[in-house]
């Protein structure tokens, strides 16, 4: 029990910690050549895919309930991010302070708008994706895990890039003609991603059943 706590948890900090940081980097946009592909992105969508790898391992090993547990912890997590930055901000700096207002204003001043958009989206796209693999697993009797990954990552992944991207247009954060591109740019390289790391996921499901001897169909209890 003690060692399947321990690497909950250890899923649980990968799994903040990428969308926590994600949500405060987001402001930065970079050029990337990948397959042949010119992609225009946000540096926050690096490693925003690990979330629903995590999410995936954590519901094939522990189940429905600690992935949604751990979907719910993530909410807490941004919103107590966002108290911080919205504090943070309304501290006046000093005048020797290496980040004065203007500077730290222009880093984050878009995250609060960031965090709530990607609170949203981030609550459906999940909560939806825990559905589709459990969907998938039941209709399967736990066999092909890279089915049920790739198409319950595919579906929530686009249902996430879809609202995020419309709600940081709608705020204001991305102008209206940025969103078409960056939406096909974000959703096609979240599928890349999805599909490369199969073999991520693979590995891990097979560590973890031997570890705690699990059956194909079996999660911890």
């Amino acid at each position: 029990m003690n060692k399947s706590n321990d690497f909950y948890l250890f899923f649980l900090s990968l799994f903040i910690t990428s969308l926590v940081v994600s949500n405060l980097i987001f402001q930065k946009f970079f050029h990337l050549n990948f397959f042949g592909i010119n992609f225009e992105l946000s540096v926050g969508i690096i490693f925003y895919p690990v979330t629903f790898l995590v999410t995936d391992v954590v519901s094939e090993i522990f189940g429905k309930q600690k992935a949604n547990k751990m979907v719910i912890t993530g909410i807490y997590a941004s919103i107590f991010c966002l108290v911080i930055i919205s504090l943070a901000n309304l501290v006046p700096s000093t005048s020797w302070s290496p980040v004065d207002d203007s500077t730290f204003k222009l880093v984050f001043g878009n995250t609060i708008l960031a965090v709530a958009a990607s609170m949203i989206a981030y609550l459906c796209a999940q909560l939806i994706d825990i559905r589709i693999y459990h969907f998938w697993k039941k209709l399967t009797k736990g066999k092909h895990l890279w089915l049920r990954n790739n198409c319950s990552t595919i579906f929530s992944q686009l249902i996430d890039t879809f609202l995020i991207i419309f709600l940081l247009c709608f705020g204001g954060a991305i102008e209206w003609n940025k969103f078409g591109q960056l939406f096909l740019h974000g959703f096609t390289f979240k599928i890349i991603i999805a599909i490369i790391d199969t073999p991520l996921i693979y590995l891990a499901v097979f560590y973890l059943r031997k570890k705690f001897k699990l059956k194909i169909d079996q999660e911890l209890k």
